[in-house]
């Protein structure tokens, strides 16, 4: 394991960040996924050492994290905030880091140029941070977060005010990062860009982990909440009179097909039809072969409930 917390709680007066966390955290890309305020930051900072926990306590490594400075040479930290001072140069900053990493002078510039060449920012390196683009900045506090070669890395919001070419690549650099052996633990309240880095997720609201495991696991945690299925056919009454039968279908909605929130038909000919299922399981694995003895056919099938974000939705309410 990487992490082990045991009843970790944090409070603010009478405001609770974290409310008794018990968790196992496993090498790989672990995403930790929540709304603003559900207490990322918190459980990140107890992680990292910077607060101290009011109860219970947390392991990183295998070690004791409060007041514990060897640990900082095993961990990187990228915040979500900008910690960089706007005068340096990248290359100034970087090279800041490593001399705080306690490196000698030669190699302090080594390893600031190849931590650079890492995050593709050596062609930027000797411009002022204040001029540098959301995602530049984004990359700089990621590469003082590997200037050091930690083992294990904490990312809090890493994806923040990114274009969709900056998400991309951090998305990318950091599958690349995890392909070398190290671990990330990263924060996000975007649920599909967590979902696009990694299987593994946890899931807080309120201070509390609502979940934790795969992807998988946890869509299995919601199976008995109702599930919308968009179907595109040229028979759409005929197929609502074959499904309305089983006792797990809801509801049938005859709808226009610009309402459908997917893809354009392919076939102008057809209609849509929306229906609620409460055992989306039971109803995908009899579909097919309801089609075939029924002599219908389906264009296109598509359910927003069948995502990270339902998911998400269904475990807070």
């Amino acid at each position: 394991m990487i992490v082990q917390t045991e009843n970790l709680s944090k409070w603010y007066g009478e405001v609770m960040g974290v409310n008794d966390i018990s968790l196992t955290i496993h090498p790989g890309i672990t995403g930790l996924l929540g709304p603003n305020g559900a207490g990322k930051t918190t459980l990140i900072k107890l992680m990292t050492g910077q607060l101290k926990p009011n109860q219970g306590e947390v392991k990183v490594l295998n070690q004791t994290v409060w007041n514990n400075p060897e640990l900082t040479r095993q961990v990187g930290y990228c915040p979500d905030i900008e910690l960089a001072y706007q005068f340096m140069s990248g290359h100034e900053f970087i090279t800041f880091f490593a001399t705080l990493s306690g490196y000698d002078e030669t190699e302090v510039e080594s390893r600031s140029l190849q931590v650079l060449e890492t995050v593709d920012m050596l062609p930027a390196k000797d411009r002022p941070i204040a001029s540098y683009s959301k995602g530049m900045r984004q990359r700089i506090k990621l590469a003082q977060a590997l200037v050091h070669e930690p083992e294990l890395l904490f990312l809090d919001e890493p994806l923040t005010g990114l274009d969709p070419n900056g998400r991309r690549y951090v998305l990318s650099l950091l599958k690349e990062l995890a392909d070398k052996g190290i671990s990330i633990i990263v924060s996000s309240h975007i649920l599909y860009e967590i979902e696009a880095l990694t299987e593994t997720i946890l899931l807080i609201h309120q201070g509390r982990i609502l979940a934790e495991g795969t992807i998988s696991d946890i869509r299995e945690l919601i199976d008995e909440h109702p599930h919308k299925v968009y179907l595109s056919t040229d028979e759409p009454r005929r197929l609502a009179q074959v499904c309305l039968p089983f006792a797990d279908i809801l509801s049938v909605t005859f709808v226009d097909s610009s309402d459908i929130p997917s893809e354009p038909q392919e076939e102008e000919e057809s209609s849509d039809i929306i229906i609620e299922t409460a055992k989306p399981d039971a109803f995908y694995a009899r579909l097919p072969e309801l089609l075939i003895e029924n002599e219908l056919n389906v264009s296109q099938l598509y359910s927003p409930d069948d995502n990270l974000s339902s998911v998400f939705k269904y475990l807070v309410g």
